[in-house]
């Protein structure tokens, strides 16, 4: 059984893990490298060390978008995306004949790739990455949300994007609250929002939450340098910004 190297490029520790535990029930011929959390750290490793056969790639990093790496260094193996649903990135992949795989990633689809990386290994072509940046850059990305529609029974509600507080996840479900204290369930995810919402306004401090900047009440230090939101109205999940995100809400707050 020929084994293979793989480096991860992933900022979510749950979600890191889970594709960790996938691949190796899948390939468990595997040899893992690293997992890394950043461009910054994800440039460092690459320049430092021999290229990975394989790299399973998170597109939205917590510092940027990980398409940066690219620009400061020459990747010559193949590429996993792993990305939220957004149609036109998605075209660019397609045209540019690059795998992807939908978040949340399925075991199915995850297996998938690897054979078609087990299959391709040998005859692989160095795909043109700066192509991929140009069409993404190129294609009309989605404008932000400016108002909302949600079906209430027979009942039709809409609302502008200023007047919500907050986005949240709550048994799977997720809520736009107003800041009039009236909550509505939505069908977008917190990925589509995050991606189409105005970055200026609303910031996602951890993986079930999306705050206004105008919602903040208080903030409090915590552990691990993460920052506890108290938010109006009244959140009713926990509001604390995850070690990863906590760096950049920080400079999201002073305005950076």
């Amino acid at each position: 059984m020929k084994t293979f190297t793989v480096l991860q490029i992933e900022d979510e520790q749950a979600t890191a893990n889970r594709q960790k535990r996938l691949f190796l029930e899948i390939a468990p011929e595997t040899t893992w490298l690293d997992t890394c959390d950043n461009i910054s750290s994800s440039v460092n490793y690459l320049k430092s060390n021999p290229m990975p056969d394989l790299i399973l790639l998170d597109i939205q990093l917590a510092d940027g978008n990980s398409f940066e790496i690219f620009k400061q260094v020459k990747v010559n193996c193949p590429v996993i995306f792993m990305t939220a649903y957004d149609e036109f990135a998605i075209k660019a992949f397609e045209v540019n004949s690059l795998d992807y795989l939908l978040k949340p990633i399925k075991k199915e689809a995850l297996e998938k790739a690897v054979q078609k990386f087990k299959n391709q290994r040998k005859s692989f072509d160095i795909p043109d990455f700066n192509q991929l940046i140009t069409s993404l850059e190129t294609l009309k990305s989605p404008k932000n949300i400016k108002r909302f529609m949600v079906k209430l029974g027979s009942q039709i509600k809409t609302f502008k994007t200023e007047e919500v507080a907050y986005f949240y996840i709550e048994d799977k479900i997720v809520f736009a609250m107003l800041g009039d204290g009236s909550r509505f369930p939505l069908d977008l995810s917190l990925d589509q929002l995050e991606q189409q919402l105005d970055k200026q306004q609303f910031f996602r401090i951890n993986r079930a939450t999306i705050i206004s900047f105008e919602a903040i009440e208080k903030l409090h230090t915590y552990s691990k340098s993460r920052i506890k939101v108290i938010l109006k109205p009244q959140c009713p999940i926990e509001t604390i910004s995850s070690t990863d995100r906590s760096p950049h809400f920080r400079d999201w707050l002073s305005g950076q």
